[in-house]
């Protein structure tokens, strides 16, 4: 029983730990490709909280955010989550709109006919997503 006990602590103290996200943890993009890349890749395996931080902050994408994960990347089953986790990402196009504004148009090797743009904006010097201009 108190080994039980012990265990359940352990268990509860590591899910806390894992469950902190420091944004200081992430490192700033350092361009825009850098933000597309490190918001795709976050979300390619499920790392959310890396995902959002590389996000543009504000209510209509978190909205937008908030709808994807729980529309479509909590309902993949564990198989799923795994090929999108193993695929690369590769990039399409990768077209400057003005010195703020790149839009990065890419595919992965699991879903490779599945093409996505994103918009990267640079806000008060800040590479981020702005999925308000998703498609």
């Amino acid at each position: 029983m108190k080994q039980n006990t012990l265990l359940l602590n352990a268990l509860l103290i590591t899910c806390l730990f894992g469950s902190c996200t420091n944004d200081a943890a992430f490192k700033k993009a350092e361009d825009a490709q850098d933000a597309g890349r490190e918001f795709i890749r976050a979300s390619l395996d499920g790392n959310m909280a890396k995902a959002e931080f590389y996000l543009l902050k504000d209510s209509t994408n978190q909205m937008i955010f908030d709808k994807w994960k729980n529309d479509f990347y909590n309902k993949l089953d564990t198989e799923e989550r795994m090929r999108f986790k193993d695929a690369n990402i590769l990039p399409v196009n990768i077209e400057t709109v003005n010195d703020s504004t790149v839009n990065y148009t890419y595919t992965n090797t699991y879903k490779n006919k599945d093409t996505t743009t994103v918009r990267i904006v640079k806000i008060n010097g800040e590479w981020l997503v702005d999925f308000k201009d998703i498609h």
